[in-house]
């Protein structure tokens, strides 16, 4: 293999619907399939892939298959984060897609991160004693290859979103917190799953080096995160951040930075354009990259009124892939 395609694309609560319920299934693949076309991906990173279930079987990616029938990852391995019972979750499954030999794939949930601790504050009836802050998604890690006569290790994350976690006793209804207090502390809640799932890619990544100095890896996903917010910038580990040059083969090189400012955002919010969808490489892949794409022509404002799933059963994210030549 020479020329090589990766992408990384959140679908948004991809799944089947009711038959009295819209947008359908095959509503949303008419139109979400040429995306998948357009990807022209050798690897796909998916995120928010929800199960199907079927009498007598286990939880399966039924709609995802259907997705992706008719394209270049129709029949691919699909790799997918699952629950201890073998098939995989009802809701928002990570997913890696390829035709390319898998080598090895685990997925990691508190596991190289000890889960924090955390009494609330504003609980109604407070909190006797700390409670646990666990993360709803796993980490998916995928070894590859050979891509370019190299492994290649494919980390597909989905970091928690910032919309505060919530507190027993301070909601009025989904949207409705009862005091400002309370909704910064279901931030500050939000944050710590965030940064724990953001240091948890980090020392993986960190544990892949350590076996290999050598790796390449790619770290893919919807980061819910801006490219100069903390999440994102403790997985990079920057030397202007560590502060020790000896670090420089361990920096993740954000590939967007190679898409124009102005091309540069995988979703619409209150009219603005946010890059919460990121791919970070090992500085060693850079000697093969050709470049990248963010496929976001027909994005629409998902915070606007009347933004409905009915009017837009595309995903409110836009894909990203990065193109590489190892010939």
């Amino acid at each position: 293999m020479t020329a090589f395609r990766i992408a990384t694309f959140n679908l948004e609560n991809f799944d089947e619907t009711a038959p009295d319920q819209r947008p359908s299934l095959a509503e949303r693949i008419a139109l979400m399939r040429p995306q998948i076309l357009r990807l022209r991906a050798d690897v796909a990173l998916f995120q928010e892939v929800n199960g199907q279930e079927r009498p007598g079987r286990p939880r399966e990616l039924l709609a995802l298959r259907e997705l992706l029938a008719d394209t270049p990852l129709q029949g691919a391995t699909l790799i997918s984060t699952r629950p201890a019972d073998g098939g995989v979750y009802n809701e928002r499954n990570l997913v890696v897609a390829t035709h390319l030999p898998v080598r090895s794939h685990r997925q990691l949930r508190n596991d190289l991160v000890a889960t924090p601790s955390y009494k609330r504050l504003t609980a109604i009836p407070p909190d006797t004693t700390a409670i646990d802050i666990t993360v709803e998604r796993p980490i998916l890690h995928v070894e590859l290859g050979p891509v370019g006569g190299r492994a290649l290790h494919v980390v597909n994350v989905h970091l928690k979103s910032k919309l505060p976690t919530d507190i027993p006793g301070q909601k009025i209804d989904a949207h409705t917190w009862r005091s400002a207090d309370a909704a910064a502390e279901g931030a500050f809640i939000s944050s710590m799953k965030r940064m724990s799932q953001a240091l948890e890619v980090r020392r993986l990544v960190d544990e892949i080096l350590d076996a290999d100095p050598e790796a390449r890896i790619v770290v893919g996903g919807d980061f819910n995160a801006e490219p100069d917010e903390v999440p994102i910038t403790a997985i990079r580990g920057d030397v202007e951040d560590t502060g020790n040059g000896d670090l420089a083969g361990r920096v993740l090189v954000p590939i967007e930075h190679t898409i124009a400012a102005p091309a540069r955002y995988t979703l619409f919010h209150q009219g603005r354009g946010n890059m919460l969808d990121h791919m970070l490489i090992t500085r060693n892949l850079l000697a093969f990259y050709q470049g990248s794409e963010i496929h976001n022509e027909l994005l629409h404002d998902e915070s606007a009124a009347f933004a409905v799933d009915r009017k837009y059963p595309e995903s409110d994210h836009a894909p990203v892939v990065a193109t590489f030549d190892f010939g």
